[in-house]
């Protein structure tokens, strides 16, 4: 495999790829208006351990670490309702190992890309303990002088 001359794919096989990517994965955009919609028609799960999670979360998340999955996922989720998952963000492969986890176990998963480091970095509220807060928006991952408010600007994508 050279590095300096990519293959390309056949339209068929690109097709398939981007595809199933789409049917696996989401982002916080989505998420977020999906949860603002008040029945989004899935479970979140945050799969970070107790300290990640009490440092915040993405309010109305289900807390299962990863490693938990295989003894708690059964308590905690209905095998009918899908799940989405997230993990600290694209430089942790958590949400990953979780999805695959509750994948095993015969759930409907998807993995949410960007993890909590992006959806705190759009600007959506995240919950504590103590309450729930929202940092502005980064203007690198929002559009730039786009209120808020709870409401996801579009980016044009």
């Amino acid at each position: 495999m050279t590095t300096t001359t990519p293959q390309g794919a056949s339209r068929d096989a690109a097709v398939a790829h981007f595809a199933a990517r789409l049917r696996f994965e989401t982002d916080p955009s989505d998420v977020a208006a999906a949860l603002r919609g008040g029945a989004p028609g899935f479970v979140l799960v945050d799969s970070r351990g107790e300290e990640a999670w009490r440092q915040g979360r993405v309010p109305g998340a289900v807390h299962l670490p990863t490693g938990e999955i295989p003894a708690r996922a059964a308590k905690l989720l209905d095998p009918a309702v899908p799940v989405v998952t997230y993990c600290w963000g694209p430089g942790c492969n958590g949400a990953t190992r979780a999805a695959l986890a509750l994948a095993r176990l015969g759930h409907e998963v998807r993995e949410m890309i960007g993890g909590f480091e992006y959806w705190v970095r759009e600007g959506f509220p995240v919950a504590t303990d103590a309450g729930t807060s929202a940092r502005p928006a980064d203007p690198l991952t929002a559009p730039v002088g786009t209120p808020r408010g709870g409401a996801a600007p579009a980016c044009g994508c």
